[in-house]
Order: C-alpha cells, then sequence, then structure tokens
C-alpha cells in the first residue's frame, strides 16, 4: 500500500500533463520554455540545497557508486553487441536503441520517486549519485551514437554536445552541494529560502512536462524494437544493479537511490541527441513514452523487490 501511495500520485500528475497537452491547456509552446526553467533553475536549486544540507560522511556511498555504473557499463556493452544481432531493430535506429537501453531520466523521474519515496534524506544520497551516473551515461550515448553515424561531420558535433555536459547544471549543482557540504560553508537564511522556493517548482512542473511530452504516434511501427529497449531499461539494468548490491550486503536503505537511477525510464534528452548526432528522433521519442508508462509498474516491482512495503 506505501508502494501505491508513492508511486501512483507521480504517474497521475504525469498523466495529468499529458491529458491537459492534448485538451490544449499545456501548449507545445509552453514546453520549451517551462523545461529550460526547471531544467536550469528548479532542479538544479533542489539539488544543491539537498546536497549543502547533507552529512556526506555518512550519506555517501562509494560502493553504490562504483555498482551503478559498472550496470551502465555492462548494459551498455550487451546492448551494443546485441544491437547488431537483433532482427527487430534496423540499421538506422541501432546507435538510438542501445542508447534507450540505459540513458534513463534522472533529472526529472528518478529525483521525484527519491524525494517521494525516501524523503529528503534519500533525495541527498540519489543526488551525489546522479552526478557520476549522468555524467558516464551521457558520455557513453555521445559515443554510439556517433560510432553508428554516417554523417562525416557528426564527429564535430559531439565535440560540441561533449562540452555542454560538462557545463550541465544538475551535475555544477551536484558538484557545488558537495563543496559546501563537505567544506562547512553556511548558507545564509535569506539564500537558503529563496533557494527552498525555487526548487519547490522543480518535481511537479517537471513531471507535468514529461507527460505533455508524451507521444505515442511512432510506437506502432517500432513495437518490437521500442519494447525490447524498454524491457532491458527497466528490467536489465535495475535488476544488474540489484544483484550487485545485495552482493556487496549493503543494506534497502544504502542501495535504494542507486537502484532507483537504474530504473529509470528512457531519458527525454535522447530525443535531442539523436537529433545533433544523427540518431532516430521518432525512435527515440516512441522508447521514452513507452518505458515512461511501463516504469510506473516496475518501480512498484524493484520497491517492493528491496522490502519498501
Amino acid at each position: 500500500m506505501k508502494i501505491l501511495s508513492t508511486i501512483l500520485p507521480i504517474f497521475f500528475v504525469i498523466l495529468l500533463g499529458w491529458a491537459f497537452h492534448q485538451r490544449g491547456f499545456i501548449p507545445q509552446e509552453f514546453l520549451g520554455p517551462s523545461n529550460r526553467l526547471v531544467y536550469y533553475l528548479a532542479i538544479p536549486a533542489m539539488i544543491f540545497r539537498s546536497i549543502a544540507r547533507a552529512t556526506l560522511t555518512t550519506q555517501f556511498d562509494i560502493r553504490v557508486v562504483l555498482t551503478s555504473m559498472m550496470a551502465v557499463l555492462v548494459v551498455f556493452g550487451l546492448a551494443w553487441f546485441a544491437a547488431g544481432f537483433v532482427r527487430v531493430v534496423r540499421t538506422g535506429q541501432r546507435g538510438t536503441f542501445v542508447q534507450s537501453t540505459f540513458h534513463g531520466n534522472i533529472g526529472y523521474i528518478a529525483l521525484a520517486i527519491a524525494f517521494y519515496a525516501l524523503g529528503n534524506e534519500g533525495l541527498a544520497r540519489t543526488s551525489i549519485i546522479a552526478g557520476f551516473v549522468m555524467i558516464l551515461q551521457n558520455l557513453l550515448a555521445i559515443f554510439i551514437l556517433q560510432y553508428y553515424s554516417d554523417n562525416a561531420a557528426i564527429k564535430g558535433k559531439a565535440s560540441l554536445v561533449f562540452i555542454k555536459i560538462l557545463g550541465n547544471p544538475i551535475i555544477l549543482a551536484s558538484v557545488a552541494g558537495i563543496l559546501v557540504s563537505l567544506l562547512g560553508i553556511p548558507i545564509p537564511k535569506v539564500m537558503d529560502q529563496t533557494i527552498e522556493i525555487i526548487g519547490g517548482l522543480a518535481l511537479p512542473l517537471a513531471l507535468l512536462i514529461i507527460g505533455a511530452s508524451l507521444s505515442f504516434d511512432m510506437v506502432r511501427l517500432r513495437i518490437g524494437s521500442v519494447l525490447s529497449a524498454s524491457i532491458v531499461k527497466l528490467i536489465v539494468l535495475p535488476g544488474l544493479g540489484f544483484i550487485g548490491f545485495r552482493f556487496l550486503g549493503l543494506s534497502a536503505q544504502d542501495y535504494l537511490p542507486g537502484l532507483l537511477l537504474l530504473a529509470t525510464p528512457t531519458a527525454t534528452i535522447t530525443v535531442v541527441m539523436a537529433h545533433e548526432i544523427d540518431g532516430d528522433m521518432d525512435f527515440a521519442a516512441a522508447t521514452v513514452s513507452v518505458s515512461t508508462l511501463l516504469s510506473a509498474i516496475t518501480f512498484s516491482l524493484w520497491l517492493k523487490l528491496s522490502g519498501m512495503i
């Protein structure tokens, strides 16, 4: 019951965003500016505050970070190998297929699940791990899209995207929060409350944007490969992490932030990266939509297996 009361409201808000978009209450023109507001301001503010107020000596576990990153690397390798042999994956889809199996929606969905399921402390733990995982998955995404591209100019484009990753506001906010926490830098009350108000915009607005961005027009034409990528992203990737966490003897309290990151549906930024680095935008959009809906079930599954009842 606790799982349902945590997961269902999050996905109800996502579906509300989809319904509002279909009815015209959230027009397409609103999505771009609101997405930039969330991505560049609200979420970084929320992450910075949660980490800066955390005690990193007790809330940071390198074993969770390394296991999470190893699971991403293993799935990347398996998906890359399989992409050349699985018949449902077309030649032009291979780079985007591989990216969709490991590139999760950390900034929007994972942090929301972490906050509502694990509270402020869980959000801080998740945000710290997220900084490492986001860098890895973005670098791997650039590599695989570039690898499968036939466009000679893509190499230069990929370097530009790499520079953007280094300036990723979520990663920068995580690093800044870690430094403030480690150095014990006090945050004035006025500034702290201002950041708290701005950060309060992040999760509800992000979930509405995710819902409004869902698109199912291309799913029917790519159903086999889309479902394959979604299953790997939602079941295989977190499954590998879960096995690794349990093998190390970690408690659910310690590994749940990492597991939630691995269990996220395919990131919406995969569509942008597919456009920038010669991938299949339609396939990416279809996988984002399908995996997002299916993740309502799989998130509940992983929380149940972890003992959160």
